[in-house]
């Protein structure tokens, strides 16, 4: 690799699994707040943003938009205080390989890491915490600087010009997810998408959207990395789940 790569990744699904303490500490928010707290047992947090998780359950409990407009703000600050005050290191796993990933990646030069998450930002550092993970993310995107996850990107972008001094475009940055939101936010903007099947999403649902790569997790360091850094094209026959 010659060119400097912005790599950007997810949090939830892609980097680690918090064992459900994020979806319990909404639930209980937004029952205090709301009065219920939605479909919350039943609803896909996948690849999107905390407050755009809010006033989709609370859409779907009745609620207008005027009225999660007014309740937002509170439920979401009471959300912060709640998930980084119960969550246990024992509650938060890495996936597959990311550690060595993570570590390999920040070796490289010209290679620049930031998260691109629709949690709040304290929330995200509050997971990646007990890993030892923030120290390879000096900067990011969140669900705290926008409701809608594809806005996210161009933040992360300004960012890293602010850190480096260099304007990262097109296919220079990375996004890596675990979701079909991940991979449709990427590609929408040109730049390269990386699909990994370690959270919720089946593996040939990611493979439908045509990732530029994708990923069983990052547990082949070599593989991980020639997706990231845009060497090869990785999709190997994947049989069909049996979920949709």
């Amino acid at each position: 690799m010659t060119s400097p790569r912005l790599a950007l990744f997810d949090v939830d699904g892609t980097l680690l699994s918090a064992g459900g303490v994020s979806s319990r500490a909404l639930a209980e928010v937004l029952l205090a707040v709301f009065g219920t707290a939605g479909p919350v047992e039943s609803y896909d947090f996948s690849g999107k943003t905390d407050p755009q998780i809010v006033r989709e359950l609370m859409r779907a409990a009745g609620f207008d938009d005027a009225t999660i407009d007014a309740r937002r703000a509170d439920a979401l600050a009471l959300y912060r205080e709640r998930l980084t005050s119960v969550i246990r290191p024992e509650d938060v796993r890495a996936k597959p390989g990311v550690a060595r990933l993570l570590a390999a990646l920040r070796a490289e030069e010209r290679v620049t890491l930031g998260l691109l998450t629709g949690n709040l930002e304290p929330c995200a550092r509050a997971k990646l915490e007990p890993l030892g993970f923030n120290p390879h993310f000096g900067f990011g995107a969140y669900g705290s600087d926008h409701e809608e996850r594809s806005c996210l990107p161009a933040i992360a972008v300004e960012r890293a010009l602010a850190a480096t001094g260099i304007p990262f475009r097109g296919k220079s940055v990375v996004v890596v997810g675990d979701s079909v939101h991940d991979v449709r936010c990427g590609k929408s903007l040109g730049v390269r998408a990386v699909a990994v099947a370690t959270g919720r999403t089946p593996a040939d649902v990611l493979a439908r959207e045509e990732p530029d790569a994708l990923l069983t997790d990052c547990a082949d360091l070599e593989a991980a990395l020639a997706a990231v850094l845009g060497c090869d094209t990785i999709r190997p026959p994947w049989p069909p789940s049996t979920t949709s």
